[in-house]
């Protein structure tokens, strides 16, 4: 198993994993919140923390709401920069047509992902070196593996 690193936390409900390997904790809502469809809401957890300088969090939606409900995270994944020490929020979206859904107190709404970072050194230069995919950008590889059945 990795080391794990202390990070001290203030919450209504302290995020836990659901099994040992798991790479996200579970975030809990701290208010009921009533999502009408296709509205979102910004939603308390009552968890604060204080990350070690050189980490960062990422708040990620939960598989299980998306497909069950289709839950999402307007904004995911959320950045939690280790020198934030205020309340993590989750801006919820139910995306469903014509289903309202209730969040209620203690419902795990997202997942806590906690991860090493780096910051980068931005250089400018007047252009940058060739890589085989140069400027393709989005779908430029389509989305079936064959050839024939490739489409953009």
């Amino acid at each position: 198993m990795p080391e794990s690193i202390h990070v001290p936390i203030t919450c209504d409900r302290l995020p836990s994993y659901a099994h040992p390997e798991d790479a996200g904790a579970d975030l809990t809502a701290s208010e009921a919140v009533e999502l009408a469809p296709g509205a979102r809401a910004t939603v308390g957890t009552g968890t604060s923390i204080a990350l070690p300088e050189g980490y960062a969090a990422f708040v990620m939606p939960r598989s299980g709401l998306a497909a069950r409900h289709g839950i999402g995270i307007v904004n995911a994944p959320g950045t939690v920069d280790a020198g934030y020490r205020g309340e993590i929020r989750v801006t919820l979206i139910n995306t469903d047509a014509s289903v309202p859904y209730s969040v209620a107190v203690g419902d795990r709404i997202a997942q806590l992902v906690i991860m090493p970072v780096v910051q980068a050194e931005f250089i400018p230069v007047d252009s940058l070196s060739e890589s085989p995919r140069g400027t393709s950008g989005f779908g430029s590889t389509g989305y079936r593996d064959s050839e024939e059945g490739a489409r953009e």
